[in-house]
């Protein structure tokens, strides 16, 4: 299904024609309203003149996260405080949070784009969906929620947390489709086995699961333990929320709502702009928001970007799957690790559980890399030369995806700590030091 075939489906000529319209259009609004922007851009010589299609926008200057740290909270607001109908923040837990301010019809496009997402999962207004992200300044939530709302669909707004109660509203009220994070869904997996309720009394048939990164080894184990299908949902709070990006039925990509927000592909350490199909940085331009535009914000995220047409019959640009993040990088004795690529270890191999922790530190000057992971409980056996033949194949298969060998500790079942939110993946103590 599609929510909306001119948009989704336009021509890819007619969509850079469009794009550039409204590149030059929010180029005006924030050289106008938005000193640091305009600071910015007299800096490297660049007026909203020089705008007039969307290949112009390599004219213009980066932001980061660091920008808008530097001018919390409003600093980077395009519009009067009084047109600011919403405020949400970003879930970090150190220092000052990002701050992002919605209009009236920013908010209208967030619902729009969410629809177009819940639509490509086969959702409607004859569904019950719960939303188990948490509400609150965390857009997930509420970004969720308006999307359901769109479509016509009956929200339960559960947030994330009370598990049995969640296990029993999905049961009592019927819900078809599940929105949390993958590592949370996964919490609800074992929740909904340990209910004793069975399985074919629920209606659940899709998980929309987005937040935090997550591979194609987690989807299956999702789509086994809930006999769901997992879609991604793809957004950032900085950029609008849940609603960036989707999936379709295919699962083949995750297609972008570019009409809104434009993407780019560049060499994270140079900056410079990348070919199609090149793996780099993911950036994006917010090109209708009012509220808080963003130019050319680095998303640190790594992935490739795939302009053919879907089989879904989408013409709009597909992501592909989020190799990890600039910053989520660990280097390891010299080696790139990224926690995507143990996880994609860890989902491939029938007796462990999707759930892991890398605990990273530096001891006598040199790296210590553990990888601490569950053991089903079908195969936690007492009989220490199955469990050290099994210790012995995850450390060769680490070792030939990562090109590292790490010490590997198998755990018991559900020893690893679980998360309702974000799930934390990563210790790295050298950090602490």
């Amino acid at each position: 299904m599609i929510w909306n075939e001119t948009m989704e489906c336009m021509s890819r000529e007619d969509m850079r024609k469009l794009q550039g319209i409204r590149l030059k259009r929010t180029v005006e609004r924030v050289y106008h309203n938005c000193e640091p922007y305009r600071k910015r851009m007299q800096e490297k010589g660049v007026t909203p003149n020089d705008i007039q299609t969307i290949d112009d926008i390599a004219k213009l200057p980066f932001t980061s996260k660091s920008d808008l740290r530097d001018y919390y909270p409003f600093g980077l607001l395009s519009v009067p405080m009084s047109e600011i109908v919403r405020l949400q923040a970003s879930s970090g837990t150190t220092g000052k949070p990002i701050v992002v301010g919605y209009t009236r019809n920013d908010l209208n496009i967030w619902g729009e784009v969410g629809a177009r997402c819940f639509t490509s999962y086969g959702l409607g207004k004859n569904d019950v969906v719960q939303v188990s992200y948490g509400y609150g300044l965390f857009t997930g939530g509420l970004g969720a929620h308006a999307a359901v709302e769109t479509i016509g669909g009956a929200v339960l707004p559960m947030s994330s947390g009370n598990t049995e109660k969640q296990i029993m509203l999905m049961h009592d009220f019927g819900s078809v489709g599940l929105a949390c994070t993958p590592s949370y869904a996964l919490y609800l997996a074992d929740a909904l086995l340990d209910s004793k309720i069975p399985r074919e009394e629920f209606k659940l048939k899709i998980g929309a699961f987005g937040a935090e990164p997550w591979t194609e080894g987690m989807r299956k184990e999702l789509q086994e333990k809930l006999g769901i299908k997992a879609y991604d949902l793809y957004g950032l709070t900085e950029i609008i929320g849940p609603g960036v990006g989707h999936e379709c039925e295919y699962q083949d990509g995750t297609h972008l709502c570019e009409d809104h927000f434009y993407p780019e592909i560049v060499d994270p350490v140079t900056g410079e702009p990348l070919p199609p199909g090149a793996t780099g940085e993911l950036v994006f331009s917010t090109i209708t928001k009012e509220g808080m535009p963003l130019l050319r914000f680095r998303t640190r995220d790594l992935t490739s970007l795939n302009y053919e047409t879907c089989r879904c019959g989408r013409t709009s640009v597909r992501m592909s799957r989020i190799l990890g993040r600039c910053d989520d990088m660990l280097i390891i004795r010299g080696v790139n690790v990224f926690p995507s690529q143990v996880e994609s270890v860890i989902c491939e191999i029938p007796q462990l559980e999707p759930h892991y922790l890398l605990i990273v530190d530096r001891i006598n000057n040199l790296d210590s890399f553990e990888v601490q992971v569950e053991v089903k409980d079908a195969f936690f056996s007492d009989e220490m030369s199955k469990l050290m033949e099994l210790k012995k194949y995850i450390s060769h298969r680490l070792q030939s995806v990562l090109g590292i060998s790490p010490d590997v500790k198998l755990v018991e079942p559900r020893s690893i700590e679980r998360s309702q939110g974000k799930a934390k993946r990563v210790i790295d103590k050298r950090m602490l030091k």
